[in-house]
């Protein structure tokens, strides 16, 4: 399993060039004039897991297949795209479809570069955006909600649960706030949220788009957007677009030094790939031999035959059960025989909670 991310924002906030960085390719047409992206690009990336590269030296693995991200580089946005202004029904569809938002800020001054409210403010940027989605959500459940609760009047289990979980969002949305504080612990009501599709229920992860200078450290911009992020239990990060795409055809050494000169330890990928997972509870697990080491992700909570259908729809149908080895557990007795005599080699069921780092293998009839 990946998971997809739509990258959202304004014009000419860095989206297309961070885009074109993440994936390494020139898919999208970065240029400083809006609407330069018109179809949604997408972008597999491998994620990056040094874990999975110790995994295939211990097992001599002959190759390396990490799990993939998908990016997907989405129109710019204008007031008014609820209406249908710009391109905003495109927009809006789009959005839809993803699994996340990834909501680019400008938190950098240049003065070649335009922006189209003619200022530096992302807090401003970030509510343009907001809007826009939660009116198309306030007007989606303005029409779905009153036919529901007339619905529920009668015996209709499924329309009792929609209008009291769709009820809340309404009246989260109605003052100003964006559906996915929709508070439940009811598992049949999450389902229904989740159905809805609604656009601002959608995990949040904010990328701040600095100056070189300010990659390492962020910047008073940044800060803003930060606390804006906690207010709301998003997520937020700090990159450079310019200097991700400054990486792109380096090799990894070349690579390391430079980040190293500029007082960073690792990529603007890796650190908004790491907020993805946090944002999305998304873990990886392990399945190590010679021919092949690779990763795989699940949900966090998920179970051992969940994790057996990633890799083949009919090993979860015929799950018998997992053998598995903790990460560290691995490496220390370097390989699976290693674990199996140190006893660190486990059989679990079914009811088996896969944990972030597992390396398993799995029988199945």
């Amino acid at each position: 399993m990946g998971f997809k991310c739509g990258i959202v924002g304004l014009p000419n906030v860095g989206k297309s060039t961070l885009f074109n960085a993440l994936t390494e390719t020139q898919a999208a047409q970065a240029a400083n004039y809006p609407f330069c992206t018109i179809e949604p690009n997408v972008g597999n990336v491998a994620v990056p897991d040094p874990r999975l590269d110790t995994l295939a030296r211990v097992a001599g693995s002959q190759k390396i297949i990490p799990t993939q991200l998908a990016f997907v580089d989405i129109a710019g946005l204008v007031r008014g795209a609820s209406k249908g202004e710009g391109l905003g029904n495109q927009f809006l569809g789009n959005i839809r479809e993803v699994d996340a938002v990834v909501h680019v800020l400008r938190c950098f001054e240049d003065d070649d570069i335009q922006h189209v409210d003619n200022r530096v403010d992302p807090i401003a940027d970030a509510e343009t955006v907001e809007t826009e989605l939660m009116l198309s959500d306030l007007e989606s459940l303005e029409k779905r909600v009153p036919a529901l609760q007339k619905r529920a009047t009668g015996n209709d289990k499924e329309a009792k649960i929609g209008a009291a979980v769709l009820g809340r969002a309404l009246d989260l949305l109605r003052d100003g706030k964006p559906a996915r504080l929709t508070v439940t612990n009811d598992e049949e009501e999450a389902r229904v949220l989740r159905q809805a599709q609604l656009l601002t229920s959608k995990p949040v992860l904010y990328v701040c788009n600095v100056d070189e200078e300010s990659a390492s450290t962020g910047n008073a911009f940044s800060a803003r957007v930060f606390e804006k992020a906690k207010a709301e239990g998003a997520q937020a990060v700090v990159v450079s677009a310019a200097i991700e795409a400054d990486l792109v055809g380096m090799e990894t050494d070349e690579r390391l030094e430079f980040l190293g000169e500029l007082g960073l330890h690792e990529t603007g990928l890796a650190r908004v790939i790491r907020a993805g997972y946090d944002l999305l509870h998304l873990i990886t697990f392990f399945t190590v031999g010679p021919k092949e080491a690779r990763a795989w992700t699940v949900y966090r909570g998920a179970h051992a035959p969940q994790a057996a259908g990633e890799i083949h729809t009919d090993f979860e149908k015929g799950f018998i059960r997992a053998e598995t080895i903790a990460y560290d557990d691995y490496v220390a007795c370097n390989g699976e025989a290693g674990a199996r005599d140190a006893g660190k080699l486990r059989a679990e069921g079914k009811a088996y909670e896969v944990q972030d780092g597992d390396v398993m293998h799995f029988l199945h009839s």
